[in-house]
């Protein structure tokens, strides 16, 4: 797949509406009252900020398990996914210090991420965007979307990844809650 470019850009339109921004460890963001979210180029205006990732390739997911989130992970955008979260986060240098090998083993053998997300789905869609390398503030930026009724199930996720020894190297995050609308 080739890499896209996302922006998520905070201000005075878009078709999302922040409902709130809390930092989880570090400095927060600046609260806006809307979200856009543009791929590939965007035009420069108003903002009170905005993050660039890129989808690219897997970087620490197995063959099996790409095809397992494959088999149940859900499209971006379904009608019913009026709720969503942009949780950036960054991690420390020792983190990226580590092998890859060393990174694999805290995220999946020891923390369980991809395991721990897939019983969330297909009630909850999401996509990573990396960040590290564009020079941005965070190294990771993740957007999630779920149906209201799903909306136990999302903090249930977040809350069994935070507790996990892969958390204990974030050194930034901050939690971007969001609805959509009509109107942007």
């Amino acid at each position: 797949m080739p890499p896209l470019t996302v922006t998520f850009t905070a201000g005075p339109t878009g078709a999302w509406r922040i409902e709130g921004i809390s930092a989880v460890s570090g400095e927060s963001l600046v609260l806006a009252p809307r979200l856009d979210i543009a791929e590939g180029t965007v035009s420069a205006r108003a903002e009170a900020w905005r993050l660039r990732g890129v989808v690219s390739h897997p970087r620490y997911a197995t063959t099996v398990e790409l095809r397992q989130l494959a088999a149940v992970q859900p499209a971006l955008n379904r009608p019913e996914a009026t709720c969503a979260a942009l949780i950036p986060i960054r991690k420390s240098d020792a983190w990226w210090a580590m092998g890859q090998d060393q990174r694999r083993a805290i995220f999946e053998e020891s923390s369980r991420h991809i395991s721990r997300s897939m019983r969330h789905l297909p009630a909850i869609a999401r996509r990573l965007h990396h960040s590290r390398d564009l020079g941005e503030p965070f190294d990771f930026l993740t957007w999630f979307e779920y149906a209201p009724e799903h909306a136990a199930a999302f903090e249930d996720l977040v809350e069994e990844l935070r507790a996990t020894e892969e958390w204990a190297h974030v050194v930034r995050e901050v939690d971007v809650r969001l609805t959509k609308t009509e109107a942007g």
